[in-house]
């Protein structure tokens, strides 16, 4: 599947997302308005009502994520974050209050609309620890060594080169930084035709790893320490609702994703430094 394609469809899917929050709308997976009846399993019901009480509205609007890092995390006071495809600034704004005054949270995207959003978000809720970049996140524009933990919230799904997003979270962490991460993962074979739908690239499925294949990617990029834990395991009647608005043959497609597509939550370390002296570990 061509990179720029694919970017393309996410930058359209998720700007047309930032601008149906500011005007009071909200978002599934940013593939359609949501209602009471019509909102896909992935991205409902991730925060609770305290954390949706500490950032604005249109925050939770936005979000299109398929997890809350920020509460799997266990960010303690100091910490600098960085969020991965930050979107509406959900993840940054919560983490920045996890963090406090002495902390950080970045926030990295790459559509305009979103930073927008994001910054008028952060200007409400009064947060003065958090700052949006713009950038793609298979090339960080912050240096090596630099952030704590890395989060993001069903994003790194959505990039065609996976392996350059890993390669960038190890690089801007420091020596035993964590990576922690909210994703889409594929247990077993996923059906030809998700995979050659943009449309689902944009809407956070057809992107997704095999959960060996994650691992394998994490491992090559330099982590330690790699777990994935599922915290939603998806059904055919998921897929169903997923799969409404792509025009493929639904009722032939969502059998086979039957208990297929999970969104679990991603965690690997980056070592520690090493040992440099002879007193340092314990000799």
């Amino acid at each position: 599947m061509n990179t720029a394609n694919v970017k393309d469809a996410v930058k359209e899917k998720y700007a047309q997302a930032a601008l149906r929050a500011v005007s009071g709308g909200s978002s599934c997976c940013g593939a359609a308005p949501a209602s009471k009846d019509h909102c896909d399993p992935i991205t409902s019901n991730l925060y609770d009502v305290t954390e949706a009480g500490e950032i604005p509205q249109q925050a939770l609007l936005a979000s299109l994520g398929c997890g809350n890092p920020t509460a799997l995390a266990k960010l303690s006071p100091g910490e600098i974050v960085l969020d991965l495809g930050s979107g509406g600034g959900i993840d940054v704004l919560l983490s920045a209050k996890r963090v406090g005054p002495a902390g950080k949270a970045y926030g990295l995207d790459m559509t305009d609309e979103m930073l927008s959003l994001a910054r008028e978000n952060q200007r409400k809720a009064g947060i003065e620890n958090a700052e949006f970049l713009k950038g793609e996140i298979e090339n960080v524009p912050l240096p090596d060594n630099t952030v704590d933990v890395v989060i993001s919230n069903c994003v790194i799904n959505l990039s065609a080169d996976k392996d350059a997003v890993l390669r960038e979270a190890y690089r801007v962490l420091k020596r035993g930084g964590r990576f922690a991460v909210s994703d889409i993962v594929v247990r077993g074979e996923m059906p030809a035709e998700i995979r050659r739908s943009i449309e689902l690239w944009a809407s956070c499925v057809a992107g997704a790893l095999e959960e060996s294949e994650y691992r394998a990617k994490l491992a090559a990029a330099g982590f330690e320490a790699i777990e994935i834990e599922p915290t939603r395991i998806y059904q055919a009647e998921d897929a169903r609702e997923l799969l409404r608005s792509t025009g493929l043959g639904v009722d032939t497609v969502a059998p086979l994703v039957d208990g297929k597509f999970m969104s679990a939550f991603v965690r690997a370390k980056k070592p520690a430094a090493p040992c440099c002296g002879p007193n340092c570990c314990g000799e």
